[in-house]
């Protein structure tokens, strides 16, 4: 026996192979005893046995098997029986294919090699799709023949599923990067599905119907021609608890096919080997609540083995098919919401408009009066003073009216400018100079530099008008010594304003938000805290009109400097607006109203005078979204130049990229500049794409930034650990610029959405606060001095009758805009606020409606208002509100009734609810105008037919606060009977919930 040819030396090692060898009795074999066997032969299974690589040899005519530790996997159920067993036995349903590989080598000599091959084996008690990489090599006999095959085998299945999967995952995210529609990114997401028979024979998407008790069936793929149609519609019971489909939905385990398809009523797949037998059924997240957007139903394959792998690539399907539905119906609620605020907006021009012209009536009727008595010399100092008083704060009236329509129309991109060549410096000059006196008195200087200009220089002149008269009249407001200096200066091929001051300055935080619209600088001192913060946010749209730019420079305790820099030329102008007319009146006040204003920080009370129909307004809309800015800054964190540059060079003519060369450089980057989305390498030295992603979702400030990690590990392992770790993508490398510029664009896009839905919201409601404050508090204060000094003087007995009537004009001018301002601050209450609050107390409704019936009867002597009243008359109601919808419902029914007939009011109960019952005989009500009776009107629809002529708020106002009290109004208008409006009101508030309006006519 020559050395190492025994069992023990031939077999020693080789883990549990070896021991397994060593077992054997070889002598009762075919081979016979191990001593005996060629030496060639006994040498190579102790190289095996030793190799920790998957190997096996196949020795003699009949292939004879012997293999090591490595390769017992890739037998699965056929070991142990396939040791020193045939191979042409141990693998008969794929000989046909292995089989003449190993003829060749054996016959040839040569070797034989396979990379990512097919077999369908049988080893788990099915039959298997499996995937090696291979190499055949001979064995030689020690006589110059092969003896046998040598034979290394790594199998490469999880690869190419991997591989596989990963694809189809990718063709489902780029199919439906696009669709704007549900049904389309539905019917794309399914297709791509389609497309990888392999893992997913066939597809049904229901999606939830927005009932919310039934789905839909929205895409389907692989169904084989001639199969019956699934049901179209399920009741979503069936997914529910107790339902057909429940517990797989629930447990995530496969269901059998023939269940799903008698669910679905339909024959889901046809006899065949590879027809699959069982299904998953997947719900698909993104609805509100927590409720699903739809459901997936998938067969699988019945040559794969339903492994942890299997179930996360189902998973993964579901999570991109409900983030592109997500997607498509975010787009599809951004275009409707779009919709309805052009609605609205149309709805606001019409609004605003009717605002506008009410205004300036009652202005009128205040302001020509007064001008028409401040003209006679016999009136007495204290008369005069009152007076003076009514018409300076009835200029500041126009002024703040005027500025709030102006930059209304700005913000919804209403304003048509209409430029005209124009001597620049003579019109800065003028409107600079006439603010002299008033600087004076001050106690400060002007200076005034502008000079002429060598050519005449495009501009809206009303607009420039503003843009002078904003910037000095802010600075006189916040400089209490030194000087006001206005300079003019050609800066070929510019124009620059400059409008300084030595006041309080601005402090360095503030100047990023000083031209924000409504934001003021909290703690300056200035002569006045009035104002409504738009001035600067209205210069800065009115320069940008112009295709200009300003800017402010200010030091604390030393004064201010705006600088605006207006291009020569008209190049840069829309071309239509060369010269052109003017499609709404004229909106600049003019220099007195600022002048006015002025003289009132400086305790003048001299007003400046000017007709009031110049400086009347045309109102517009309120402000619309902006569009939100293409690119953004990205943050690139590779350990890789190369990569760092080749990423780079494809995002920047995009975007702004910003590189560190690994996760620590990335943190400080973060620090100092917060990225809209980070690029993260996976793998890079000190801290990696993970780490650096856990510090980013941990700190508060970066947790919302999105975040995409890079890297060369494909398959599905590596995949859903990025996003399970938080990322919002993962990129394989090599990927394509398309490829990377659509996942980049389509995670910014999606973070944009977010935080343009939320910065709207919260912009909406600080304008709401701003826009209810400004007109609560800047347009009932000059109201409130006109109406306080008109009674002062209608109580003076001396008074002349030729004097009497203008100012008793005057008063009840006033009397009719506060009502009118009350009317619109509830209806922006009502309509932008969410309601308009109560505060219910026990309440005398008969000593009420006594109360507004006897000030109305005082206050229209002409003609007879009848109260009747019943029942206990007693209610826990809002008292001040009550009297509202009495005063609404009763002075509209003065002015519609008949000359000499009766305006008839009823106050009864019925069981547990209070009447108010309001009834004229005037012209009745249109049939046609009733189901809008209780919406803010438009003019010309109100003519003679019961309805307030003001801007149509009265009822709408009405209609709100008794809802508010949980009751109702009904409205009854019959030609020859008359018009009759009922409240009916529980006796005690408890609840906002109003009911049914009932709107009756004969």
């Amino acid at each position: 026996m020559s050395p190492g040819s025994s069992a023990e030396e031939v077999f020693a090692g080789g883990g549990e192979m070896g021991a397994l060898m060593r077992s054997i009795d070889w002598s009762k074999t075919e081979l016979g005893p191990v001593d005996a066997w060629p030496p060639a032969l006994r040498a190579l299974v102790g190289v095996v046995l030793g190799n920790r690589f998957p190997m096996v040899i196949r020795w003699g005519e009949r292939l004879l098997q012997f293999y090591n530790d490595a390769y017992r996997p890739v037998l699965g159920d056929k070991h142990p029986a396939a040791l020193g067993e045939s191979a042409a036995q141990t693998w008969a349903e794929i000989w046909h294919v292995l089989g003449p590989l190993h003829e060749g080598v054996l016959r040839t000599g040569r070797a034989e090699w396979g990379e990512h091959f097919l077999l369908t084996i049988c080893r788990k008690g099915f039959t298997e799709d499996a995937y090696f990489t291979f190499s055949y090599s001979p064995i030689p006999d020690g006589f110059g023949k092969p003896g046998g095959v040598l034979v290394t085998a790594q199998e490469t299945s999880s690869q190419v599923l991997g591989e596989r999967r990963l694809h189809t995952l990718q063709q489902v995210a780029a199919s439906s990067f696009r669709a704007k529609r549900v049904e389309d990114a539905a019917l794309r997401a399914v297709q791509a599905l389609g497309e990888n028979p392999h893992d997913l024979p066939f597809a049904l998407l229901y999606l939830c119907d927005a009932d919310g008790q039934h789905a839909s069936l929205a895409a389907s793929a692989g169904l084989p021609p001639g199969t019956s149609s699934p049901q179209p519609r399920l009741g979503m019971e069936v997914f529910q608890e107790g339902g057909a489909l429940h517990g797989a939905l629930q447990s995530r385990q496969p269901l059998e096919v023939a269940h799903l398809a008698q669910v679905l009523r339909a024959e889901l797949v046809v006899e065949g080997p590879r027809a699959p037998t069982h299904a998953m059924v997947l719900a698909m997240e993104g609805a509100a609540e927590g409720s699903p957007a739809g459901f997936l139903l998938i067969g699988l394959s019945v040559r794969l083995e339903y492994d942890e792998r299997y179930r996360g690539f189902m998973g993964l399907v579901a999570g991109h098919i409900s983030t592109a539905i997500a997607n498509a119906r975010a787009y599809e609620e951004e275009k409707r919401r779009a919709e309805t605020l052009a609605e609205l907006d149309r709805s606001k021009t019409v609004f605003f408009s009717n605002v506008s012209h009410e205004f300036r009536t009652p202005l009128t009727l205040m302001l020509g009066p007064v001008e028409d008595v401040l003209a006679s010399d016999r009136l007495e100092r204290e008369e005069r003073e009152a007076l003076e008083r009514v018409h300076r704060n009835g200029l500041r009236l126009f002024k703040l009216v005027n500025t709030l329509l102006d930059f209304s129309r700005l913000e919804a991109g209403r304003v048509q400018a209409s430029y005209q060549p124009t001597d620049l410096a003579a019109l800065t000059v003028g409107l600079a100079s006439a603010f002299d006196s008033a600087v004076m008195k001050a106690g400060l200087r002007l200076v005034v530099e502008c000079p002429p200009l060598p050519a005449p220089i495009w501009v809206d002149p009303e607009m420039w008008e503003k843009v002078v008269l904003n910037l000095v009249s802010n600075a006189l407001k916040f400089t209490f010594e030194g000087e006001i200096g206005v300079a003019l200066r050609w800066r070929a091929p510019q124009v620059e304003l400059s409008v300084w001051d030595t006041g309080t300055g601005i402090p360095s935080e503030e100047l990023p938000r000083i031209f924000e619209r409504f934001h003021r600088v909290q703690g300056a001192r200035g002569r006045s805290h009035e104002g409504s913060g738009i001035g600067l946010s209205l210069v800065q749209e009115l320069v940008r009109l112009h295709g200009g730019t300003v800017r402010a420079d200010s030091t604390p305790g030393r004064g201010s400097t705006f600088t605006v820099t207006l291009p020569a030329g008209s190049a840069h102008l829309p071309r239509e607006r060369l010269a052109a007319p003017r499609t709404h009146a004229p909106t600049s006040p003019g220099v007195a109203p600022f002048l006015n204003e002025a003289s009132g920080w400086l305790g003048t009370v001299r007003p400046l005078s000017g007709s009031p129909e110049e400086v009347l307004a045309a109102p517009e809309v309120l402000p619309q979204a902006r569009s939100q800015a293409s690119g953004g800054h990205i943050l690139l964190a590779d350990d890789n130049a190369d990569m760092r540059d080749y990423v780079r060079r494809l995002l920047e003519t995009r975007f702004t990229v910003e590189t560190v060369a690994d996760g620590a450089a990335a943190l400080a980057a973060a620090e100092a500049r917060l990225p809209d989305l980070v690029l993260s390498d996976v793998m890079m030295p000190g801290m990696d794409g993970f780490g650096l992603l856990r510090e980013f979702r941990a700190n508060p400030r970066t947790t919302a930034v999105p975040f995409i990690l890079l890297s060369a590990r494909a398959g599905e392992e590596a995949t859903v650990g990025g996003l399970q770790a938080g990322a919002d993508d993962y990129l394989v490398k090599p990927f394509s610029t398309r490829e990377l510029l659509a996942r980049v664009e389509g995670v910014l896009r999606l973070a944009r959405e977010r935080a343009k839905r939320e910065r709207l919201a919260q912009e909406r409601a600080d304008f709401e606060q701003h826009l209810i404050g400004i007109v609560s508090h800047d347009l009932r204060n000059p109201l409130a001095a006109i109406t306080l000094s008109a009674a002062t003087l209608l109580r003076r007995t001396e008074l002349e009758e030729r004097q009497r009537r203008p100012i008793s004009r005057i008063f009840t001018a006033a009397e009719r805009a506060n009502r009118m301002i009350r009317d619109l601050l509830d209806f922006t209450q009502a309509r932008l606020g969410g309601g308009l609050p109560i505060q219910p107390k026990a309440l005398d409704v008969h000593a009420l409606s006594q109360q507004v019936v006897d000030e109305l009867q005082a206050a229209h002597p002409e003609r007879v208002i009848e109260l009747e009243r019943g029942g206990a008359g007693q209610a826990v109601w809002d008292g001040d509100r009550t009297a509202q919808v009495l005063t609404n419902l009763i002075s509209n029914a003065v002015h519609y009734s008949r000359p000499g007939t009766p305006v008839r009011v009823r106050v009864f109960e019925e069981g547990a609810q209070a009447v108010l019952e309001v009834h004229n005989e005037g012209a009745p009500i249109p049939a046609t105008l009733l189901p809008r009776l209780f919406q803010p009107m438009q003019r010309g629809e109100s003519e003679a037919n019961n309805i307030g002529r003001s801007v149509g708020l009265g009822l709408y106002i009405v209609d709100h606060i008794v809802r508010a009290h949980g009751g109702q109004v009904e409205v009854r208008s019959v030609e020859g009977e008359g018009t009759t409006f009922t409240v009916r009101m529980p006796l005690t508030a408890g609840a906002r919930a109003g009911g049914e309006r009932r709107d009756r006519h004969g």
